[in-house]
């Protein structure tokens, strides 16, 4: 999934990552914890997230795909879906966030932002990968990078103003980094299909 969108209209969408992240949860177990009779069941809740195994439960998977639907989704509305307090819907959202488990993010189009032109570039790599894609990364014009097996070492997608731009990028920059050995250009023709609304599991 590539994160530059490329809808006709703009929307804040919600963003969930690999499964493989930091642990988000100190491993504590839940079970020795009594339930206090005066504390509300969202609040509970709330708490048994804090110091649940990590991972993420199912209220925290339903808050993630109510966001995925529309990220502009209020607190209220998903605290009716998921049946929580408002309250409790917004500090798991800010401590999801704060993880890096998901972003919120307003997604645009970039050729009516002045980015005439998208490609995918393809990197073999003489020597260490990590280093190369680490340069290639700190670029503004590359939005999305991936070490990867096969025929490319690393697939980047740019977001470029013109092709002489993307030249510049090409030519001047990429296959000037140490190590590069060769590069394959894939230019967008048309965005076929791309969602945000994969759910959790």
């Amino acid at each position: 999934m590539l994160p530059w969108g490329r809808a006709n209209t703009f929307s804040a969408v919600e963003q969930t990552f690999n499964p493989l992240i930091p642990h988000l949860f100190r491993e504590i177990h839940a079970e020795s914890l009594a339930y206090p009779q005066s504390m509300a069941d969202d609040e509970w809740v709330a708490i048994r997230e804090r110091v649940a195994p990590t991972g993420l439960d199912e209220v925290s998977k339903a808050i993630i795909e109510q966001l995925q639907q529309d990220g502009r989704r209020s607190y209220a509305s998903i605290a009716v879906a998921v049946g929580l307090s408002e309250a409790a819907v917004r500090q798991r959202v800010q401590r999801l966030t704060d993880a890096g488990v998901m972003q919120i993010v307003a997604v645009t189009d970039p050729m009516q932002v002045g980015f005439a032109r998208s490609a995918m570039i393809g990197v073999k790599i003489d020597g260490d990968i990590e280093i190369v894609a680490d340069k290639m990364a700190a670029m503004t014009e590359v939005d999305y990078l991936v070490i990867t097996a096969g025929s490319y070492d690393v697939l980047a997608e740019v977001v470029c103003e013109d092709d002489e731009h993307l030249l510049e990028v090409i030519n001047r920059r990429i296959r000037a980094i140490p190590g590069v050995r060769e590069t394959e250009t894939f230019v967008y023709l048309k965005l076929q299909k791309q969602i945000y609304t994969w759910g959790t599991r």
